[in-house]
């Protein structure tokens, strides 16, 4: 995934999106979560995963960068 197109994430991504930006294939994303040791907030709704974007952006440093691009 690149920059802008991690930039222009919407506030909730699938888990399948969130491993891409974390370049991270996605039985090793789901594992991380079934154990727990998924580095940022998880929502679970019923079967689906979802992930708010920010954390993800501030774990991989970019939520400065998204912040300066809306002003």
């Amino acid at each position: 995934m690149t920059r802008d197109e991690a930039l222009a994430l919407p506030p909730v991504v699938d888990l399948r999106t969130a491993a891409d930006l974390l370049g991270m294939g996605q039985s090793a994303a789901y594992e991380l979560v079934r154990s727990g040791d998924w580095p940022t907030p998880v929502l679970r709704l019923g079967r689906m995963i979802k992930v708010p974007s920010a954390p993800l952006l501030t774990l991989v440093g970019l939520e400065d960068a998204r912040r300066a691009a809306t002003r």
